[in-house]
């Protein structure tokens, strides 16, 4: 490698770091001024609140990654050129791809360091945010809850509940299906099912059994009866932030367990997966618009580069939002939507790039 080389690889990757060291306590404070009130209340004890903000500083550093990549490398770009050091490189002889090397093998390096994040040590701390905001900053109405769930909880056998309420263990509406080669062998219905956790076991209300014979029907009821199931109440509760607590291996073997159980989440859950794939790739792609947007010395200076910057990155967290969210709500299919964002500024940054090298 070249002086050169060095030179912007270090400045790339000092003020990418830096900017994050600058910004995360930001966060943190704000994180604090609005929850303060609920953890005093809650008694909450000083090390849970410790590890809680741990696992914060990575949760967000780790989502926001992008955005303060894309904003150092405008930062630390737009004062070359208004040095005219950019001037002086590509004086020298040095072609302007020449010239983009050492951002690309910086984008490499944050590339990988995201990937090893996002796969192994992001799931924890996800976990651990997750839980501790469920924990001590929900209110009771946001405790976990769902609707609508059916799913398949063996070979033979689905289960459905309208709702059900994982603080209180109550669901309503429970029906049990069994099936032996595609046909309808028995079903049971209950108006109430309450999880048991002295024995594990539920009791179902208003409870109503029909078995299929090939003489006549055989029915069955009582008004409270109990069963012991092959079923966790977690089931019958996906955790809506589940996905993003494992790791790679651990998130595409559930993965798999989800589609064969016909779960409804499981477009959520490809999201997370497409994520850990798409958030990293795009460090390549925001680096190179912010070398194109702020390589250019402008009578606005810095201010004007910046300001560019900052009006791309809420554009891209926009489309990463909203792709996200319809993927999550409607019939998109995932990877289209979680990769849409860095299809779109990837052609962006083409175009971009060509008007620079001119």
């Amino acid at each position: 490698m070249k002086i050169i080389d060095w030179y912007i690889l270090k400045r790339y990757l000092a003020t990418f770091f830096v900017m994050l060291i600058m910004f995360i306590p930001i966060g943190i404070i704000i994180d604090v001024s609005e929850k303060i009130n609920k953890i005093l209340a809650n008694k909450v004890p000083f090390l849970q609140v410790a590890k809680y903000y741990g696992d914060f500083t990575i949760y967000f550093a780790n989502m926001l990654f992008p955005i303060f990549l894309f904003l150092s490398v405008i930062w630390f770009t737009s004062k070359l050129a208004n040095n005219t050091e950019i001037v002086a490189i590509l004086g020298s002889g040095i072609s302007y791809t020449r010239f983009l090397r050492p951002y690309l093998m910086g984008a490499s390096i944050i590339c990988i360091l995201s990937l090893g994040m996002g796969f192994f040590f992001v799931p924890r701390a996800s976990k651990g945010f997750n839980d501790f905001r469920y924990k001590y900053l929900k209110n009771n109405s946001e405790t976990r809850q769902s609707q609508d769930v059916y799913k398949q909880i063996s070979d033979n056998e689905y289960i459905y509940v309208s709702s059900f309420s994982y603080a209180d263990k109550i669901g309503y509406n429970f029906t049990l299906e069994n099936f032996k080669d595609n046909k309808l062998v028995s079903k049971t219905n209950a108006t109430t099912i309450r999880y048991n956790e002295k024995d594990s076991t539920y009791t179902l209300m208003n409870y109503a059994k029909r078995t299929v014979g090939a003489m006549g029907d055989k029915l069955e009821s009582a008004a409270e009866k109990k069963f012991r199931f092959n079923f966790e109440p977690d089931d019958l509760t996906p955790t809506i932030y589940a996905a993003e607590t494992m790791t790679l291996t651990q998130l595409n073997t559930f993965i798999e367990k989800e589609k064969q159980h016909g779960s409804g989440n499981i477009n959520a859950y490809l999201v997370v997966l497409y994520k850990k794939y798409s958030i990293p790739i795009s460090a390549f792609i925001l680096t190179i618009i912010a070398v194109a947007v702020s390589s250019m010395k402008r009578r606005g200076g810095m201010g004007i580069n910046l300001a560019m910057g900052i009006s791309l990155a809420f554009v891209y967290i926009f489309f990463d939002k909203v792709f996200g969210t319809l993927a999550e709500k409607s019939a998109m299919s995932p990877i289209v939507a979680v990769w849409f964002p860095n299809l779109v500024f990837g052609i962006l940054a083409v175009y971009l790039l060509r008007n620079a090298r001119r």
